[in-house]
């Protein structure tokens, strides 16, 4: 939706509308009403309020300062710096030598780029990806939550000039996602509401390895898969995910996501040694909450990218400290979208999840032998297999 539009402020609760003031540096909006809130949002876009609300005595002083455009705060971010690529790009906060000199006058332009979301929930529009330029240009984390927007969306919007204090441009509303109307993929049918089918389109694998031929002949795994490796202690269940990694890695309409939960300290090297970088990781002294939060904020990015018509995968390594419960919400947002995108979603544990439409058995490794990841060949299986042309 176009983020700032009057009605879909007065759609939001309070907690968002305070949220989005607050990325704007609106002064004193906690003491404003509803009402007065919203017209000092839209003032600060640069829109046009409409008639004032009916005045109430006791909040004159209030209506007065919705009525002037907001005055910049200063930066709640302090010296804080969230981790990127651009090493700090998470705070607008700048100090001697940012954009805070820039006059407030400069006028908005419009910019057009491609999101990266940080860790913060903030995002940037990257104006020459992949990498940073001068010209990118901060996207709040109320827009992102807002605008259901995920790193990889190609958007477009006006963006106002830093202010004292800021050392980024901000981008103003979302104008379009990838191509369409904000409005136009704000409306679309909520993820749970999608129908799902059976995959019908079979994820073929380059390479030679003899574990994944024996993959595709005994338990096939299609575009929005349901998929558990199982296996006991050395069975091989971190080195087959890899190598299926690997595989959707190098499918460019496959957006891929991996996430380590209770992991070794040794597995992410591991990880990036085989060309794939995690985009989140729990160690071994993480909490069963902490890893399955990291595990569902992969899962919904994925899910808003299947969501668009978009093809996503999400590779967990494990979900072995996570209850029964939280295994299966892991896993079951994966589905194949009839005739649009899909979500398919592959996680060890030491035992069957439960929804699978893929379960893939490791055999025991003998003692002292190191070799290739082998399937128990009678407890692999594939639901509805033959449509994946096994």
């Amino acid at each position: 939706m176009t983020v700032f539009s009057r009605d879909a402020l007065e759609g939001s609760p309070l907690a968002d509308l305070h949220a989005i003031a607050s990325e704007l540096g609106i002064e004193g909006f906690r003491k404003l009403r509803k009402a007065d809130l919203i017209k000092a949002i839209i003032i600060d876009q640069g829109g046009d309020p409409g008639p004032d609300p009916e005045p109430v005595e006791k909040d004159d002083e209030a209506d007065r300062d919705s009525d002037k455009p907001a005055r910049p705060a200063r930066s709640r971010r302090g010296g804080s710096r969230s981790s990127s690529s651009r090493g700090g790009e998470g705070s607008r906060g700048g100090g001697r030598g940012s954009r805070a000199d820039k006059s407030s006058d400069e006028p908005e332009r419009t910019v057009d780029g491609t999101i990266e979301v940080l860790g913060n929930g903030s995002a940037f529009v990257r104006v020459k990806p992949p990498g940073p330029s001068d010209d990118d240009v901060y996207v709040s984390a109320a827009q992102v939550r807002r605008c259901e927007l995920v790193s990889g969306d190609v958007v477009s919007g006006p963006a106002r000039p830093a202010r004292r204090s800021e050392r980024y441009p901000s981008l103003v509303r979302v104008v379009t996602i990838n191509g369409k109307s904000a409005d136009e993929v704000s409306t679309g049918t909520p993820y749970d509401k999608l129908e799902a089918s059976f995959p019908t389109q079979a994820i073929k694998f380059a390479s030679k390895s003899a574990t994944l031929k024996a993959i595709s002949a005994g338990a096939p795994i299609g575009r929005g898969s349901r998929v558990s490796v199982v296996g006991p202690f050395a069975s091989g269940r971190s080195t087959t995910l890899r190598l299926l990694a690997a595989e959707l890695a190098a499918i460019d309409e496959i957006e891929l996501s991996v996430v380590l939960a209770g992991s070794r300290p040794e597995e992410r090297a591991e990880w990036v040694a085989a060309g794939i970088e995690p985009a989140a990781v729990q160690t071994l002294t993480s909490s069963a909450d902490n890893q399955a939060q990291a595990i569902e904020r992969a899962v919904d990015a994925a899910r808003k990218v299947t969501a668009r018509g978009g093809h996503s995968a999400v590779v967990i390594d494990s979900v072995d400290d996570l209850s029964t419960e939280a295994a299966r919400r892991a896993i079951a947002s994966a589905r194949n979208v009839a005739g649009a995108g899909s979500l398919t979603i592959i996680a060890a544990a030491r035992q069957q999840i439960g929804g699978e439409t893929t379960v893939i058995v490791l055999a025991p490794q003998a003692p002292g032998k190191v070799t290739a990841p082998a399937l128990d060949k009678s407890l692999s299986r594939t639901l509805r297999g033959e449509l994946l042309g096994s």
